[in-house]
């Protein structure tokens, strides 16, 4: 693990040089989670609460929560907060945001609200890059037509930051993680690869633009597009990676899943990172976590399941059903289990 910087790098003249934000975490974005094993082994028993108006809990591992209050109304929250993903403050803002609101997105909502959630190293970083960071969730939040109002902060040696989000959807449109029926279409609407990019950009300070713009992107219109043309099931793709996260879906819905390795779009500059070594910690475990439920056909490599992998942050969502404008990746199949061909 890189050791944090613990004041900020001067030039020879002993000018203060912007801080590589990056420098100042053990992981960046997504690729923090905890891995999903580990996840679900501590909330194994916190399922099943009770309240016969709650209308997606912990079960199914879904995006958000969902709650009934009328018969037309679900109310859906949910919160995402990770350590910085890029050094620029204002574009690790608006990933930031863009990712919290996904989840929302996820399952067919409108988010209406959200607070920040903040970790600072006060005594190390100065406030001017906060604000900063504050600044680019704004701007993606006011782009989704949601306030933000207020939040918490913590003095912490990581930066972190995020936003918890409340919805709205009505109970019978919910895209839901348990919901996908076999032989439908699957479609994804970002390309993958940018937990590799990410993760040289942390290792060298080359800059990726076409990433930052995926991760900045809002999934709002594919959300209202899915729920449009009658979708039931979808999630968003992060952390878990597209394998760890089809798998989860396929998993609530007791189904299985046969993907196209050649339909599945990669951000530019992926494969030449994965070739050059850069894959993060996080996208190993999710291969091992999924590995036992994979079938892969000849000629399909470890380097493509790595790619099917990587810890996305920010990603894009997968829907069991067809989206005008976003390829589809292959299709659900009655019986259990990955098939990548």
């Amino acid at each position: 693990m890189n050791e944090a910087p613990t004041s900020l790098p001067q030039l020879d003249d002993g000018a203060v040089r912007a801080p590589r934000l990056t420098g100042y975490a053990h992981g960046g974005g997504c690729a923090c989670k905890i891995p999903p094993g580990e996840l679900e082994d501590a909330v194994r028993g916190l399922i099943g609460q009770p309240g016969a108006d709650v209308l997606v809990g912990l079960e199914s591992g879904d995006d958000a929560a969902a709650v009934m209050v009328r018969e037309d109304l679900a109310v859906l929250s949910t919160a995402d907060f990770f350590t910085p993903v890029v050094d620029d403050a204002y574009d690790w803002g608006r990933i930031a945001a863009a990712n919290a609101l996904s989840d929302i997105y996820a399952m067919g909502g409108r988010p209406i609200m959200a607070v920040n959630l903040v970790g600072w190293p006060r005594e190390v970083l100065p406030p001017e890059l906060m604000t900063e960071v504050l600044r680019g969730g704004l701007s993606i939040a006011s782009q989704a037509g949601c306030p933000v109002i207020g939040g918490h902060s913590i003095d912490d040696p990581e930066p972190k930051y995020g936003m918890a989000v409340t919805g709205v959807a009505h109970p019978d449109r919910l895209l839901r993680n348990d919901a996908a029926e076999p032989g439908l279409p699957i479609t994804l609407t970002k390309p993958i690869g940018v937990g590799l990019l990410n993760n040289r950009h942390k290792r060298t300070g080359d800059v990726f633009p076409e990433a930052v713009a995926t991760m900045a992107h809002l999934n709002r219109d594919a959300a209202e597009a899915a729920v449009a043309a009658g979708a039931r099931a979808a999630t968003d793709v992060t952390g878990f990676g597209l394998l760890g996260h089809l798998y989860k879906m396929c998993r609530a819905s007791g189904v299985g899943a046969v993907i196209d390795l050649s339909s599945v779009p990669l951000i530019q500059g992926a494969r030449e990172a994965l070739q050059a070594g850069f894959v993060s910690g996080g996208t190993r475990r999710n291969l091992e976590w999924v590995r036992p439920h994979l079938r892969a056909a000849p000629g399909v490599t470890e380097e493509d399941l790595l790619l099917l992998a990587d810890a996305q942050t920010s990603g894009g969502l997968l829907v069991v059903g067809e989206l005008p404008g976003h390829p589809v990746i292959g299709h659900t199949v009655a019986n259990q289990g990955i098939e990548i061909r």
